[in-house]
């Protein structure tokens, strides 16, 4: 099971400095820098990050199926373009990060609607004014939720003619619940009740959060026929993953609240939703887990994925991946081979507990059953700058107790996997089949 998980050979990145690798587990390795200069040809600057992207791939371990791709194989065929254009560290670097989940998945919801989210952005921006010391930050909260409520003042009809038809009156009931929340948030403030202000900004954005989700009206777009007769999640799903964690005094059992996207990854997803209505994880053990992700979904036996027993093969996935600004994810490629470089997805490796689909190297639809969750931001993923956005299928986060998945340890077993809201989302589910 998962030989390959415990693989964390040395990897090169592409930054302008040395930089010291951090440690995983009792290893540590030092990574020596590649850099980009003028006089390199476009080939060569193409190999340069193509290297950078495999050697990360396989020092995290994410490569399903222990193949070890070899350098000198030919270019992607992403680079045999002709005049390739080829990025700059500085354009995989755009601006402050969001790192929460629940932000995370409030901004991925497909809407456009500007009001709310002249709303939404002073409420998220509690976070960092928080990070100012002592009461002075009361003072910029203050400033943030009088300018949410101006906000919301102001643009109301446009949200409420946002709300899809079916949902308004339940919409027009969180935005009386928001404003009731934020005049609560004001006398917090005035009461200079620090610690009340992050459970009251959490509520206050659940509230928006809602009223976003009741603009939705039906799955936004059309899955490719290739897929469309697989397990999809249209819309989102809540899952409950209880694990029994081993020889540890202090925490012996967790439960860890994930949300998933389906808006964004209708397939992965609705693969995933298939495989826990199968109990597929139930009684399975964390099979990786390393400081930087923790992984499972390997099953016992030869095979590295799920067998499908309509088939008797193992049941795959595409790659998937929804880019800002597109209507349908790409399917089939990474980013990098489609040239997009500068694109910004959808769903980004920013959060701890970020979400993702392990597959292949070199194989971008081999994605099966093994799954796994990122766990801190390091040199090699620091937020909104990272070689895994575009290369790795992200479905979901993990949205409660997200912090004690660094506690998790090889040989602590998946007890459950339960969905608690969004089944009636999943279509084509094949477990009803096989049952």
């Amino acid at each position: 099971m998962a030989g390959s998980l415990a693989s964390l050979p040395t990897f090169s990145l592409v930054n302008a400095s040395r930089r010291r690798i951090e440690s995983y587990g009792s290893r540590k390795r030092i990574g020596v820098v590649r850099c980009c200069s003028s006089g390199d040809s476009q080939q060569q600057r193409g190999r340069l990050l193509r290297e950078s992207a495999i050697s990360l791939a396989l020092s995290l371990g994410l490569i399903a199926g222990g193949v070890v791709p070899s350098m000198a194989s030919p270019p992607f065929d992403g680079f045999a373009v002709a005049n390739p254009a080829i990025p700059e560290v500085s354009v995989l670097i755009s601006g402050p990060p969001i790192k929460d989940p629940g932000a995370l998945l409030r901004y991925a919801l497909p809407i456009d609607n500007k009001a709310i989210r002249e709303v939404q952005k002073p409420l998220e921006d509690i976070t960092d004014s928080l990070k100012i010391s002592g009461l002075k930050a009361l003072d910029s909260v203050e400033r943030n939720v009088r300018q949410a409520n101006r906000s919301l003042q102001q643009g109301k009809s446009m949200i409420v003619s946002g709300f899809a038809e079916s949902k308004k009156d339940h919409g027009n009931q969180l935005i009386q619940q928001l404003e009731a929340g934020m005049q609560d948030m004001l006398q917090i403030v005035e009461d200079r009740k620090r610690d009340a202000v992050s459970p009251k900004q959490k509520e206050i954005l659940q509230f928006v959060g809602g009223i976003e989700e009741d603009m939705v009206d039906g799955f936004p777009y059309q899955v490719p026929d290739e897929y469309r007769n697989m397990p999809l999640l249209k819309g989102r799903a809540t899952l409950d993953m209880k694990v029994k964690i081993k020889d540890n005094p202090n925490l012996q059992d967790c439960v860890f609240r994930i949300v998933l996207d389906g808006y964004n990854a209708p397939v992965t997803a609705g693969n995933f939703v298939d495989l826990v209505e199968r109990h597929f994880y139930d009684g399975m053990e964390i099979q990786r887990s390393d400081g930087f992700v923790v992984q499972t979904g390997d099953p016992e036996g030869p095979a590295e994925g799920f067998i499908d027993p309509s088939t008797e093969k193992v049941r795959t996935v595409p790659l998937e991946i929804m880019v800002a600004g597109k209507k349908t994810p790409f399917y089939g490629s990474t980013l990098e081979e489609l040239g997009l470089y500068k694109a910004q997805v959808m769903l980004p490796f920013n959060a701890f507990g970020t979400m993702a689909m392990a597959r292949e190297e070199f194989e971008n639809d081999s994605g099966s059953s093994q799954v796994f969750w990122l766990l801190k931001e390091s040199e090699l993923t620091p937020s909104n700058s990272n070689i895994l956005d575009g290369r790795y299928a992200v479905f979901g986060y993990v949205t409660q107790n997200e912090d004690f998945l660094a506690d998790l340890k090889v040989g602590d077993v998946i007890e459950s996997i339960q969905v608690v809201s969004g089944l009636d989302n999943l279509v084509n589910p094949s477990y009803k089949i096989a049952g």
